[in-house]
């Protein structure tokens, strides 16, 4: 996934199914300068990750 695409389904208002090596993630922020995303793992808020966002796929 590219950084504009990240932002897009960030922003969107739909619930858009984004996965992290197979995983479901939610984006909670996109770093667009650096190309990263923080993004919650799983149903639990704690767990959240930063990684680049052509880790995601959608």
């Amino acid at each position: 996934m590219d950084v504009q695409r990240a932002k897009a389904i960030f922003e969107s208002k739909d619930t858009i199914a984004v996965t992290l090596e197979g995983d479901p993630v939610w984006i909670e922020n996109v770093d667009e300068a650096n190309g990263m995303a923080t993004v919650q793992v799983g149903s639990r808020p704690g767990n959240t990750q930063t990684v680049r966002v052509d880790r995601l796929e959608e």
